[in-house]
């Protein structure tokens, strides 16, 4: 498949349509003051857009502290799924970790959300503990997923 789609850092313009795939693909949606703070006040984030030349169709999100990176989000646009743009974003979060000197990087998803548990093993993440009642919303346990560089 030829990529139809670009994937750039995001910028405070892109906002409003990275909260158009947030409310997509969420349950619990952050708001648009949570990725003000994220892009203007957190030194440690870094953030990602994939738009297809004229709307974002995908974003995603890391903070890299030193040597350790976390994915804080990843989210597509439900029409554009299973099209290779979450594989593109998580592959920019790994070169864009790797270039700063990270050494691991975590995540959590839900217990039973085995697609993306499944989607994060193919880049070589691991399940290495669980998080008991880790969301709020339905008080569900989080597999904690780590991928080290060697």
């Amino acid at each position: 498949m030829s990529e139809q789609y670009n994937i750039r850092p995001m910028r405070f313009t892109d906002i409003e349509q990275v909260l158009v795939v947030e409310q997509d693909s969420f349950q619990m949606p952050w708001t648009s003051k949570a990725f003000v703070n994220e892009l203007v006040k957190n030194p440690f984030a870094h953030y990602f857009v994939a738009d297809d030349g004229r709307d974002i169709i995908g974003y995603c999100g890391i903070w890299i502290v030193m040597e350790e990176a976390h994915i804080t989000n990843i989210a597509v646009l439900s029409g554009y799924r299973h099209q290779g743009v979450g594989q593109s974003l998580v592959k920019a979060m790994i070169e864009q970790s790797f270039k700063l000197g990270v050494q691991t990087i975590t995540l959590e998803v839900r217990e039973t959300n085995t697609r993306a548990q499944q989607f994060y093993r193919q880049f070589g993440f691991r399940k290495i503990d669980v998080e008991k009642g880790y969301y709020t919303d339905n008080n569900e346990d989080a597999w904690i997923m780590s991928l080290t560089f060697d």
